[in-house]
């Protein structure tokens, strides 16, 4: 039945399109990075109670403003060259329990969902529950942004705002809140989860150090463009270091 949603199946597409990106991009090792979207508004409300595959799967928490959202989650171990291929074959969708509690898996496979997905769903609750029409949740490691949170100069979010800012005119109009920091957290903890929401109340970027960015937004292509002006700015800026001259900036 969700084959046949045109308006899914194009949001769907759109995914694959990313991890394609991000794949070919260099920033996706492995079964690096992972991406959340909620479909809710995509599905109609036949397709909203289409029977679970299986059990629920309890959360940590109770998300209590995404009860009965829908949700289209990269699955756990799975690779973004191959998310790309089949998006549907290496992700799954997953339905909010009423009470926030639990989800429950509606796709044809069972394929659990990322393990950062806690994080991912603590990031949409709070999005929402702030009256922001945040849809996605996008992770990954860029090699250069990367590279710039293992210098301790950076690790500021109004040096590193400004730094990359200035180095083309529309990365300042791309990003236009700046770039929060998260010090070094253990991947997948509930520590890293709360320190990116608190930066996420000033940002819609964030670093985490060491291990990747993460970006929020309305639309997946418009949160890859937001890392992708953000990795063009971190190019010039190791391009005129390499070149031997500090890089004078806008």
């Amino acid at each position: 039945m969700i084959r046949d949603n045109e308006k899914l199946m194009a949001e769907i597409g759109r995914i694959a399109e990313v991890a394609g990106y991000l794949w070919t991009r260099g920033w996706a090792e492995r079964n690096g990075g992972n991406i959340s979207v909620n479909i809710t508004d995509l599905m109609s409300e036949e397709e909203k109670e289409l029977p679970a595959i299986c059990e629920p799967y309890p959360l940590l928490a109770a998300m209590t403003g995404l009860c009965g959202h829908i949700f289209y989650v990269t699955g756990t171990g799975k690779r973004m060259r191959y998310v790309a291929q089949d998006p549907l074959g290496n992700g799954s969708i997953i339905r909010i329990a009423p009470d926030g509690a639990s989800f429950e898996i509606i796709a044809e496979q069972e394929i659990p969902p990322t393990s950062e997905l806690p994080s991912h769903l603590m990031m949409h609750n709070y999005l929402r529950s702030s009256g922001r029409d945040n849809k996605v949740v996008l992770h990954t490691h860029p090699t250069d942004l990367i590279g710039l949170t293992h210098c301790k100069p950076f690790l500021n979010s109004e040096t590193i705002t400004r730094l990359l800012w200035s180095m083309i005119p529309e990365c300042r109009i791309i990003v236009p809140k700046g770039i929060g920091i998260v010090p070094y957290e253990i991947p997948g903890t509930l520590a890293l989860a709360l320190a990116t929401i608190r930066q996420l109340e000033k940002h819609d970027v964030v670093f985490w150090e060491k291990h990747g960015i993460l970006a929020v937004g309305e639309d997946l292509v418009e949160c890859f463009d937001t890392i992708d002006t953000l990795s063009k700015s971190a190019q010039i800026f190791f391009s005129a270091r390499m070149a031997g001259y500090e890089p004078e900036g806008m």
